[in-house]
């Protein structure tokens, strides 16, 4: 079975220790709706520009926002890479549902190059490709020759770092720091390797529970110093990690002190009224009592009408009091955590 070399050190042990904080802070702030569901559609949208202009897309930062924000159709490849990789994160959490799987790789592949390049989409490759730059001499300079380059081999490198992931008892964000460098290290695909493993990394974290994309990205990390993240990813060719994963344990944390910056200063310039009305202090002092609260429930103990009871349930998830659950008439609201 695959298993990973390297080390902890005071770098690591220090950076997982503020991650759990920082998530702990970000998930225990009060976020309104309406600021929440702004940061995620700006989280999206910035990680779709990074990650391809990462990967050499020549869209600037105003055409790609401009593109995604106003669902305008993509007109060639440079576009559709981009639009591929925006939708692929929006549904990304619905992912989380089936195992993961080899399976699951390949279909985040296969979507990635729908209508870019029909031939290679979701196939792994079956021959040699090396990762170099060409020198003004014309020379190659190789930086990196996967170690496997037959179908085969690649397949089953992918089946063991797969079931590695799955039932190893390594912290989760090692887990997808380990995962990251390996994938690439492997170089499964003719084209879209960075693309499709920062798309899977993503999915590795949603799925043990951290909302990335909705509450933070890592591609702004990756793009601060986009050398040292491939010369730091590199390091981790020759058998130890450990450098590779201080560099993404403090990606990891930069990112998280990003989001709750920005959610401090959303909160300072919201327009609206944070703080509840008498009418929805008393809504929440029955939130508190009374589980799986009900707009009908309102309705009976307040003696307001349903839609009263409606507004007053509405403007306290816009404020960031409650959550809503379930759809239409079996939708019923809770607490915030860190409402109170």
């Amino acid at each position: 079975m695959y298993q990973p070399k390297f080390s902890f050190n005071s770098t690591i042990n220090q950076n997982l220790a503020e991650i759990e904080r920082f998530y702990g802070r970000l998930e225990g702030m009060r976020i309104p709706q309406q600021l929440f569901l702004n940061l995620e559609r700006t989280n999206l949208v910035q990680s779709a520009f990074v990650s391809n202009s990462i990967e050499g897309n020549p869209l600037p930062q105003p055409v790609v926002t401009n593109l995604l924000l106003n669902d305008r159709v993509p007109v060639n490849r440079d576009e559709k890479e981009v639009v591929n990789y925006f939708q692929l994160l929006k549904s990304l959490a619905e992912k989380t549902v089936a195992p993961f799987s080899l399976k699951s790789i390949l279909e985040i592949h296969d979507q990635l190059f729908a209508g870019v390049n029909e031939s290679i989409r979701g196939q792994i490759r079956g021959h040699e490709i090396i990762i170099g730059s060409r020198l003004p001499n014309q020379q190659v300079l190789i930086k990196h020759n996967p170690p496997f380059h037959a179908k085969e081999k690649i397949a089953a490198a992918l089946e063991e770092l797969i079931k590695w992931v799955n039932e190893s008892q390594v912290s989760l964000i090692l887990k997808a720091g380990i995962f990251h460098h390996e994938f690439v290290y492997l170089h499964p695909f003719t084209d879209g390797n960075g693309r499709a493993c920062r798309l899977v990394t993503a999915l590795i974290l949603l799925k043990y529970g951290y909302q990335i994309n909705k509450y933070f990205v890592l591609d702004d990390y990756y793009d601060l110093d986009r050398p040292a993240y491939s010369d730091k990813l590199h390091t981790a060719d020759f058998g130890d990690k450990t450098a590779w994963l201080e560099y993404f344990t403090s990606g990891m944390k930069y990112s998280l002190q990003s989001a709750i910056g920005k959610i401090e200063v959303g909160l300072e310039k919201l327009s609206f009224d944070l703080q509840p009305t008498p009418k929805e202090q008393r809504v929440l002092k029955i939130a508190r009592q009374q589980p799986n609260l009900t707009s009908a429930y309102l309705v009976k103990n307040l003696n307001i009408s349903r839609q009263q009871a409606f507004n007053l349930l509405q403007s306290l998830v816009k404020k960031g009091f409650l959550e809503k659950h379930g759809q239409t008439k079996n939708s019923y609201y809770l607490l915030r955590r860190g409402s109170f």
